[in-house]
This record gives C-alpha cells, structure tokens and sequence, in this order.
C-alpha cells in the first residue's frame, strides 16, 4: 500500500525566535540542555587504582624496608615518590575528563535555531526553551518541541518509545517531536517546550549508568605485555630473594635487592604510553580539523588499504551553481548568458518550486540563487512535499495561492523524471543524449517537470499528470588538492574508490580529474546484477562507483572487506549509518554530515575535505610508528638495568643499584619514552610504503629482538665499566661511574630510537623541544648529584676525580656507535 504522506498546513504561530539575550537568561536560569553524565572518579578512588599498579606497589615495599632497615631518610624519598605518581595520576584523572568534556561537546547533536531573526548553527547543549529549531533530515532533534510546520516528517522515536518504525508527523493540537528522536525523512519547524532534565529523554537519562566499552585492541594487548614482563620479574625476583638470603643470610637486604630487580624488570611505561599516544593523537588529528571519536580508529588507520570517499563536497567544493539548462527543443542556456525566452525562465522557476523554500542542500540552494539572477519570484503556499523514495529519485512539491489552481513542480534523476513524464522511448533516447553530453563535461544533471492538478492530492508523486521541462547542470569544482592527495595515497598504498550518487559520465569525469582510473564505471544498476562473489571481484579494480544508493554502498563496503582489505568509507547522511558502521574506519562529514552519520563514524571531518583523511592516515601511521619505537626503547632500556641490578646478586659484587636509584632512572624513561617519541616527525617514507597489517602486534618478535639487542649492547658495555671500575674505585665511586653511565646510555638508546629509517646525524640535526628538554633535564641532574653533598650521601654516592668519570660518556658513544652501524642489517625486519 502507498504511504501516507502528511500534509503541510499554515501554522497558526508567527515563527519568531527568541532573542540571543532571552536565550542567555533562560540557560542561565535553567541550565544547559544536556543529559547528566557520570561525575569523575574520587581523588581516594583514584589513589586507591594507582597504589594498585605493580610499580607503585613495589615503592611502598622498597620504602618498608628502607623504614625497617632504619633508613629513614630514603623510606621518605621513596614515599615521596609514591605520593608524586598518584599526584600524576589524578592530574592526568582531570585532565582526561576535560578533554571528554570537550569530546561530549563536539560530538554531541547540532541544532538550527532562529534567534534573532537569523538562522544559526549551534551545539545542542546550548538550545534554550521557547528557540526556535529547524528540523531536517538526518539530524537528531535537540530537545522536545512542538511543531509549527513539517512537510514529509518522519521521526524515528524508539530511543523514548522502543516503537521500531517511523512516526509520521503531522500538524495538530497536540502533535510533538521528542529530543533524543532522529528524523529520518522530510523537515519543519518547531518551538522548544522543555530542555535538559526537563525533557522526556532527560527524566530517563536521570537513571542511566555510565556505559563500560570494551578497551580497544593495544590496550588489550598493552596489559597483556605488563601481565607477561610482571610474572617473568616476579619469578626472578622471588628466586633470587630465596638465594641472596640463603646464600648470604641477609633476608632485608635480599628482599631489598628483590624489590629493586623487580623494579628494573617491569615495563610499567607501556600503559602510560598508550594513553598519552592516544590523547595527544586524538589532539594533533583535532589540529587538522579532524575529529576522532573512537580511539580505536587511530590504531587502525595506519592499516587502511582502501578509502572509500564521497564525491560531492568531499572531492569537489560543494559550491554548485547552475551552469547550463536544455530545454526539449534543444536549446541551450549557459551561465554567462541572459535567458532567452519564456521556457528557460518556466525552467528555472520550476527548479525553485521542486525545492525547499529555505533551502539547506547546495543544489537547491543553487536554483534558488539562478532564480534571483533572473528576477523570479515564489509568492505561493506550500501544500504538500513528497520526498525522495529508493524506487523513485525524484520529489515533488505542490504549491498554490489564492488565484490559480495547485502548482506541482518535481525535480531529479533524469531517468527517474522521464519515468514519472511518462516518456516513449524516442524520447527518453533524446533526454539521455543529452544527459550524457553535459555529463561529460562533469556537470551534475537533473530534470525537471511540471503539472497541475485539481481535486484531492493523490497519495503519491506517480499520481499527477507531469510534462517534461528540460535538464540543468550544476557544476561543483574539484577541490585544488585533490590530485595531490589521490596522488600521496598512491603512494601509500591506498587504493581511492569514488561513490556518487551520480550519472556514470558525470562520475568519470570528476574522477580524471582527481586522478582516478575511470576506464571501468560500475553503477548501481551494473551492481543489481551482480552477486556477492562478482561484486567482489569487480570491486578489486574498480575505482569508480556511479548511481549508487546507501544501502549499496554497504555492499561495496562488505565485498571490499570480505576482499581482505582494510576499509575507511565517508558518509553524511542517514542511510550512510550503515556503512560507516560497517567500514574498519567511518569518516563522517562535520559541516554537512547528519548527526546520525556522525555518531556512527570513527572520525569526524570538520572540513568535510577530501585532503583531511589524507592527513589523518598520514598521522595514524606516525603515531603507530612512534608508538613502536617508544615500546622497542622501553625494553631495550630495562635491560641494561635489570643486567645491573641483577649482576651483583649473582656474582657477589657490591650491589649498585637500589629502589632508589631505579626510581630516580625512571625519571628519565617515563618522559623519554612518552613525550620524546610521540612529538618526533614522521619516518621519510612514511607514505611510500604499504599498509600494515590490521591485526599486526604492537611489539612484533623482530621489533622486541632489536629492543634486546639494544639492550644487551648497553648491558655489555656498563657490566664491563663496572667490572674495571673497581680495580681502582671502591663501591660508592663505582656506583658514581655507573649510575652516570647508565644515564646517558639511556640517552644514548633515545638517539638510536629516534629512526628507523634516517642517519643518526640527520635525527640529531632536528631534534625537538622535548628532545631538548630532556637532555638537559638530565645535564641538569647529573650535576646536582656531582655537586650536592646530602644527595650524593643519600644515593650512597662519591665522586671518583674528574678523568674517572671519563668512561660515562665513552658508554654512550660505543653503545651510539654499535647500534648504528647494527640498524641497516636490521632494517629488513621493518619493512612494511
């Protein structure tokens, strides 16, 4: 049976908005329009969440000891220490929660109001009771309302009634839209009647939890890693606990030597890292007005192998003007001319009536703009609006005043108008002539018709008797970097795909311009034909899709997935949810996308620009690069440690490393692996190669090899300073020479990190502010423990003469110059 289509009648409420200052007030005295969400966790929950960690716990138990011992100065310290990681950590609690305030922002639903007597866009959150709000298809209406005008309106209400279908909305005493309800089909206006808690959504969202999501993948694998180090270290740590006391009958300064092997043994930074790769990836994506809603798509990203993009606004500008009209005769208009005839000024007038009297798309907005060139005017009421249907691309508007008879005027697919004109095929042969001629010049064709028609309006568009008017192409310009861009996933290894909605030509041309290879157009007409298996098949090659519907944009997406490819798609409107869902990464358009579409995506373009998803791949390859490097330095540091805290205990030399020694060092590591690696500057090639695999682990076996290799160079390097050094030094000035020792191999295992594919003197020739700041940070603290008396006591320290110390720096240059010349032979095992 045909749909019931409600009717458009004349408000009885004069559409004026509030005031910007009445909106102010009202927020002011009410609160925001905005749902409660969960409070941050308590300081002592916190607290309680960090003492939990492996390494913190460890300090504690180093600082009994020391207290035990009768150390009680280094029991302090060690305490100290704790109390700054869980300072750290509620700092990092808060800092986290500004930034999900910020996200909840920027993701939450948009909403047009009339204040002032100006349309505007704002967040959701700020819409005032009495605002007026626009409704339109694909958006989420902001708070619960009653209608003043709708036309077409379906509003999908199930997040409030749980009712799977579509409500039609019409105009009556009662008749209200609800906030949280998304519109799926038509438009309006409305007045706001309750906001925020006052609202129907909002009584409910009074008993709703916070949602617990699965962590993604590298978080997973993450704590797995830390799981594994931490039973590998506590095996070690409690067998050679059992053999110290044995051995030497001193069961304090076992446990003690326990604890500080168990220190220098578990990576406790990958955590850390994570999340501060993640954050600050999110952030640096946020600079180039991408938004990343899903942290989960920047571990992906570097993977992706296809990217599926939108033409309109995404590849072009989306600034369409008309360009040329041909009326059935086959005369031509074009832009720079002035219209010559009744039939050209009938033409456009009727492109102005099949479209929203306050139009939104750019396409409407263009035959309005033509409209006005040519001096016409639309002084009638609109009646009804049948919209856009997936068996019939073409809408309908009925128009009247008070003098004539209904004015019906529809616009759209060529095809789709010859169908409802009820054209022979002669005709339709000519129509698609010259559909295909425009076409080839890139423009965007659409008919147009008209009729009238008394009596009761049928039900649907097929019912009028419509006459063919002529054709108009609209033209939108490829954006200027757009070959570049195609041009720089090439070179990834990227394969761009094209989907349009439009005419096959149309599509083609577009896509040489891009760059694209257009030698093969698959439509969607092509696509009906074919099953699962061949559309796989053709999808392999094909870049470029024409007349394709959402739901057949899904189909593209699952057959390249089944291909074994590594999706990223772009969508804007409500029928994009699912493929957007669908792809690995969904990318939604920011200034014309739905809000549907956008709380389906992965990533938000803020810009809606085809060039932004290249910077965002270019970014999720460095910082799944950089994260790499940050874990291969992470392990290969802790070896050199552990070697040293772990070397006395077996070979009855003196101890050289404590708690607090190992306390001080990570000093060094938590920043260097964190905010060293993570600003550095993507690898030269970083675009030149091949995805990654999706499924590839955060710290593959060649990686974590390179790391102990690493490692054990510096390892061989400091036992032997060691070893030597107490020929002349007794135990304190040998502590002196190694603790400095170590500290600037740790420096020197920065440098080496830095690059995989680069010298280290290209590396050292850019080195960045944290880089700096590290260095000197560590300048800095090695004097203060040259210099300073009660520290030097307190690490059980004294300084060897001057040219004892030489050996430190000579550490860092072998352990430099080792690696360097060990990284080409491994640099096979980094290839992409």
């Amino acid at each position: 049976m045909p749909e019931t289509v409600p009717t458009i009648e004349v408000a009885t409420e004069e559409p004026v908005g509030l005031s910007e200052a009445e909106a102010v007030a009202r927020l002011r005295a009410e609160g925001f329009n905005e749902l409660p969400h969960s409070e941050a966790r308590a300081v002592w929950r916190i607290a309680a969440d960090v003492v939990r960690e492996p390494m913190v716990s460890l300090l504690l138990a180093a600082a009994l000891i020391y207290l035990l011992l009768g150390s009680r100065l280094e029991a302090a310290i060690l305490s100290a220490f704790t109390s700054v990681s869980i300072a750290i950590a509620i700092i990092q609690e808060a800092r986290s929660e500004s930034v999900l305030e910020s996200l909840r922002r920027m993701t939450s639903p948009r909403a047009w109001v009339i204040r002032d007597g100006v349309r505007r866009r704002i967040e959701g959150r700020e819409v005032a009771r009495g605002d007026l709000i626009a409704l339109e298809e694909g958006g989420r209406v902001a708070a619960d309302a009653r209608l003043l005008r709708c036309h077409d309106l379906q509003a999908d209400e199930s997040l409030l009634t749980g009712e799977s279908a579509p409500v039609n909305k019409a105009l009556t005493l009662d008749d209200k839209v609800w906030g949280g309800a998304l519109i799926v089909r038509g438009g309006g206006l409305a007045r706001v009647t309750a906001t925020g808690l006052n609202s129907q959504i909002g009584q409910i969202g009074r008993s709703l939890g916070a949602l617990v999501r699965e962590p993604p993948r590298l978080r997973r694998e993450t704590r797995r890693l830390v799981r594994i180090f931490g039973l590998l270290a506590a095996g070690v740590c409690a067998a050679v606990f059992v053999a110290y006391g044995l051995l030497r009958g001193d069961w304090l300064a076992a446990a003690l030597g326990g604890v500080a092997l168990g220190m220098s043994m578990i990576p406790e930074e990958f955590p850390l890292v994570l999340s501060i790769f993640t954050a600050m990836g999110a952030w640096r994506m946020s600079r180039a007005r991408v938004l990343t809603r899903d942290a989960a798509a920047i571990e992906t990203l570097g993977a992706a192998s296809v990217l599926c993009s939108d033409k309109t606004g995404t590849m072009t500008q989306n600034r369409m003007s008309v360009v040329e009209m041909r009326l059935p005769d086959d005369r031509i208009w074009r832009s720079a001319a002035s219209p010559d005839g009744e039939a050209f000024l009938n033409l456009a007038l009727n492109g102005v009536l099949a479209s929203e009297s306050q139009p939104f798309d750019p396409m409407e907005t263009a035959f309005h703009t033509l409209a006005g060139r040519m001096g016409l005017q639309n002084d009638r009421d609109l009646v009804r609006a049948y919209g856009l249907r997936p068996d019939l691309m073409a809408m309908t508007q009925v128009w009247k005043n008070a003098d004539e008879t209904p004015r019906i005027a529809a616009k759209g697919a060529p095809e789709a108008i010859c169908d409802l004109c009820g054209l022979d095929d002669a005709q339709r042969d000519k129509v698609m002539r010259a559909v295909d001629l425009m076409a080839r010049d890139g423009m965007r064709v659409l008919a147009i018709a008209g009729a009238r028609h008394d009596g009761l309006l049928p039900e649907s568009q097929r019912g009028f008797t419509f006459a063919y008017l002529g054709l108009a192409g609209l033209a939108d310009p490829l954006r200027e970097d757009v070959p570049a861009s195609v041009r720089a996933c090439n070179a990834a290894g990227v394969r761009v795909v094209m989907i349009s909605g439009d005419y096959p030509l149309t599509a083609a041309s577009i896509a040489r311009q891009a760059g694209l290879p257009c030698e093969t157009v698959i439509s969607g007409d092509m696509m009906q034909a074919m099953d699962d298996a061949a559309l796989a098949k053709a999808a392999r090659d094909c870049c470029v899709f024409a007349r394709i519907t959402p739901l057949q944009k899904l189909r593209i997406v699952e057959a390249l997935k089944k291909d074994g490819e590594i999706v990223a798609m772009t969508g804007d409107g409500v029928n994009d949810a699912p493929s957007l869902k669908a792809a690995h990464i969904g990318v939604a358009m920011g200034g014309r996308g739905s809000d549907v579409a956008r709380e389906a995506a992965a990533l938000v373009l803020l810009d809606d620009n085809f060039s932004a998803i290249v910077t965002a791949i270019r970014l999720g390859r460095t910082i799944h690069d950089n994260l790499r490097k940050a874990m291969c330095f992470i392990v290969s540091v802790h070896v050199p440690i552990a070697g040293m805290a772990l070397l006395p205990l077996l070979s009855g030399l003196p101890v050289i490393l404590g708690p607090l020694h190992i306390a001080l060092l990570e000093l060094i590591i938590d920043p260097a692996c964190s905010l060293v690696f993570e600003s550095e500057a993507p690898e030269a090639n970083v675009m030149r190669r091949k995805p990654a695999r999706a499924d590839a682990p955060l710290l593959p076996g060649r990686l974590l090899l390179w790391g102990l290799a690493q490692g054990l160079v510096g390892f061989a390097v400091l036992a032997a300073i060691f070893v030597l050094g107490l020929q002349w030094l007794d135990a304190s000035q040998a502590r002196m020479l190694v603790f400095c020792s170590l500290t600037l191999v740790l420096v020197s295992l920065v440098l080496v990190n830095r690059s995989y594919e680069g010298s280290l003197v290209a590396a050292v020739r850019k080195p960045g502010r944290a880089l700096v700041l590290l260095v000197l940070g560590v300048a800095v603290s090695l004097t203060l423990i040259l210099t300073t008396p009660w520290l030097r006591a307190l690490l059980d320290m004294t300084p060897p003469q001057l040219v004892a110390l030489s050996p430190a720096p000579l550490a860092a240059v072998i352990v430099v110059t080792v690696l360097e010349a060990l990284k080409p032979f491994w640099r096979r095992a980094f290839a992409r």
